[in-house]
């Protein structure tokens, strides 16, 4: 099974590594619970929009262009979710095709001659077929701000 998951990792931070440091454990896991949520809820809301990648450019188009991209059925929004332990969070899907849409790749069949599936309501016979990368999980410049917005609010109220 193929799943994904990206860690999130605070060094480089800068100051947010400083004050992450002086903060017992259990505060530490809380800030990034509520860092990992925010994330979780960005990403599910980029699926559902239809994009575009975390770093702004658009996603290769599908073909039949009538749902977003990655949301036909909404199950890769909803799975989308997070853990923390000690002072990393991993956010990811747990879904089998969860990593082809995020890194692209060419899919070919296991036991066929030929993958089987549906475009419309025309069924499609090929040898294989190669899928673009569409990110959705990553941060963008306005996800990063939010989560500096957040840990700086988070760290004023422990600290102030």
């Amino acid at each position: 099974m193929s799943t994904l998951q990206v860690s999130i990792d605070v060094s480089g931070l800068g100051s947010i590594e400083t004050l992450l440091g002086r903060l017992n454990p259990f505060q530490g896991e809380q800030l990034l619970e509520a860092l990992a949520r925010l994330i979780r809820e960005s990403v599910r809301e980029r699926l559902i929009a239809g994009g575009p990648s975390p770093d702004g450019a658009a996603w290769a188009p599908n073909s039949e262009g009538r749902t977003p991209i990655l949301h036909r059925s909404g199950a890769l929004a909803r799975s989308i979710d997070y853990a923390v332990s000690g002072m990393q969070a991993v956010i990811g899907s747990g879904l089998i095709y969860a990593a082809i849409h995020q890194f692209g790749g060419t899919i070919v069949p296991k036991s066929a001659s030929r993958l089987a599936f549906s475009i419309g309501n025309r069924l499609v016979f090929a040898k294989k077929v190669t899928m673009p990368a569409r990110p959705y999980i990553g941060l963008s410049a306005d996800d990063r701000a939010e989560l500096v917005q957040a840990a700086v609010l988070y760290l004023r109220r422990l600290f102030g």
